[in-house]
Order: structure tokens, then C-alpha cells, then sequence
């Protein structure tokens, strides 16, 4: 007599997720997969710690920038930072497409003083075109000037006198006429009073 058992197995459903949804961002975490049950897990980039640094109080995009560049570069008194931004301030009131007379225009439509700091003189006119075309930027925006800036000569020979603190704004405009080579002072140094008064310490 042959006996036979029936067992029973309770089904079992297995669900198989490939692949957590997430929303598309820009801080997406990134998910890796490990074994055969493709545990999935999640590595968030750690925020990024923040800094103090000089901001300056209802300036606009563009002085702020200048700002925050100088001090990336290691000037850090506020008397130095202040006559710098006077300085940009008389010459091109922040605006990088301004060619001399006022007008606003591109780089290779103006053939003479021209951005930030009113580039004159053949030499720094056309060396901020070879510039721009050497690290592949547009000579007529503000962060291609920057860096311009600060490597030109004339900018040399003033950057360490510029990065020690504790001078007056006097003594640091003193310096910065070897570097702009103005013809009228103007209010370069009304400017610098002004900008050291809304010069605020913030994390950013």
C-alpha cells in the first residue's frame, strides 16, 4: 500500500526592488549595489563646513564678488579691501563691459580703456584679450578681469604690501596708485571710507 502525503507550501511572494525612486537633484546620494539581494546604500556627501569672510551691505552682485574674490587671495584687512573696491568703484563702477566714454559694449568693440579697471594703455588692453583666450574665458566678464588683474605686473609688485593689515586707507591708496596708474584721483578714496563702514564679518 503506498502512502502518499500531500504537503502544502504556503506561497511565497519575494519582491525584488532593483532600484530605490529617488527625485532627480543635484544632491542626489548615490546608491551601490552589494550580494545577490542588492542591499542598497546611500552615501550623502557631507556638507561643506562654512567660512567667515567680509561681506559688504547693499552692494550689489558684483561688488560682492570682487569682495569675496580679494580675500580668496589672502587680503584679508578691511582698510586693504576697501581702497581696492574704491579703486574698481571711480574706474568702471563695477561694470565689466564698459568701455571708456561710459558706453557698454563688448571687448573687441571697444579698442581702448575698457572693464574694471579701465585697461588703457596697449599692453594691458590687449594682453587682457590674450588673457581671456588663454584660460578660455570672455574678457568682457567680471571674473575673466579678476584673475586678469591679479596677474598683471602692476598688480605684482603692490600684492604683498596689500596683504599686510593694520595701514590706513591713505597708505594702501598710495599703493594702489602704482598699480591703476590714475590720472584723476576722483572718489576713489570717498569710496573706500564709504565701503570700510558696510564691511560686515558673515559665515558663508
Amino acid at each position: 500500500m503506498q502512502n502518499i502525503f500531500t504537503v502544502a507550501l504556503p506561497l511565497l511572494a519575494t519582491v525584488t526592488t532593483n532600484m530605490a525612486t529617488l527625485p532627480s537633484s543635484v544632491n542626489t546620494p548615490t546608491i551601490q549595489e552589494f550580494g545577490p539581494e542588492k542591499t542598497a546604500i546611500l552615501e550623502v556627501a557631507p556638507e561643506r563646513p562654512k567660512e567667515k569672510r567680509l561681506i559688504c551691505k547693499g552692494c550689489n552682485e558684483n561688488e560682492n564678488a570682487a569682495l569675496a574674490y580679494f580675500q580668496s587671495i589672502g587680503i584679508t584687512d578691511k582698510n586693504a579691501l576697501a581702497t581696492i573696491m574704491g579703486n574698481i568703484k571711480q574706474e568702471s563702477m563695477f561694470v565689466p563691459n564698459i568701455c571708456e566714454g561710459g558706453y557698454r559694449t563688448s571687448y573687441h568693440n571697444c579698442g581702448r580703456g575698457y572693464g574694471l579697471i579701465q585697461f588703457t594703455s596697449s599692453d594691458r588692453y590687449y594682453g587682457l584679450g590674450s588673457f581671456a583666450k588663454k584660460i578660455g574665458g570672455n574678457p568682457s566678464t567680471l571674473d575673466t578681469q579678476l584673475q586678469y588683474i591679479v596677474s598683471e605686473p602692476q598688480w605684482k609688485q603692490i600684492e604683498n604690501r596689500m596683504k599686510i593689515p593694520g595701514k590706513s586707507i591713505d597708505s594702501y591708496m598710495n599703493y594702489t596708485y602704482n598699480w591703476i596708474g590714475w590720472g584723476i584721483h576722483g572718489a576713489r578714496t570717498s569710496y573706500a571710507y564709504d565701503y570700510v563702514n558696510r564691511f560686515v564679518m558673515s559665515e558663508v
